[in-house]
């Protein structure tokens, strides 16, 4: 019986490991880590490094999927202007706004 429970519990583990790896997941975290090498150089320009790294994060959190892939589309160039009012759009949402007060995040200049 024992054998049988062994067998149970590595068929469990590798259905949550065949879920780990869904390929939209992966998809979506690779397009979100690209997105972070835009967001980040804009904010920036006004936040000190570690804020500006937490305000990245209340931005993307803020974005959905599509708002996200915008964003990436310009990675490996500098963000133009529709890219940045893009990000300042994102970091005045009421998501974005509280995710700024609990991690210490100034509101971005006008």
């Amino acid at each position: 019986m024992p054998v049988c429970r062994f067998k149970l519990v590595l068929a469990l583990l590798a259905v949550g490991v065949t879920a780990a790896c869904d390929p939209q997941v992966l998809a979506d975290k690779a397009m979100r880590r690209t997105a972070e090498t835009v967001v980040r150089p804009v904010l920036a320009r006004e936040l000190p490094g570690n804020v500006a790294e937490a305000a990245t994060q209340c931005v993307l959190d803020a974005a959905d999927p599509e708002e996200t892939r915008a964003l990436a589309r310009d990675v490996g160039v500098e963000a133009g202007t529709q890219t940045i009012a893009n990000i300042r759009n994102l970091a005045t949402r009421p998501t974005a706004t509280a995710c700024f007060a609990r991690n210490g995040v100034p509101p971005l200049k006008g």
